[in-house]
């Protein structure tokens, strides 16, 4: 009885980080892959115009960290007064997570 429930929980655990993985990718394919790609790479027009980084890249994953990502997806990034990355502060918390997530999986 205890392996059924054991296991039971180890699917329900898996089938919610597997939505929570599609629900980050719905994200990024309607909100972020104009500019950053749907590979991550950020070479679309709008990216290049931009100079959206490329988040296949190691040293720039590296260089980023989970809290000013998330901070950047909920309240967007502007620079001299000018909008670079509009915010998304509709997403939840365990969207924007998801999406964090999902930005680290692009690292080669």
């Amino acid at each position: 009885m205890k392996k059924l429930i054991a296991f039971s929980l180890a699917l329900l655990v898996t089938g919610v980080l597997s939505a929570r993985a599609a629900d980050a990718k719905a994200i990024w394919v309607k909100d972020c892959a104009k500019c950053h790609g749907e590979d991550g790479k950020g070479k679309t027009k709008m990216g290049e115009k931009l100079g959206v980084k490329d988040y296949t890249d190691a040293k720039v994953q590296e260089a980023m960290k989970d809290d000013h990502m998330a901070k950047a997806i909920k309240e967007g990034i502007k620079e001299d007064d000018k909008t670079k990355m509009k915010g998304f502060g509709e997403l939840s918390d365990d969207e924007v997570k998801s999406l964090v997530a999902y930005i680290r999986a692009f690292k080669k």
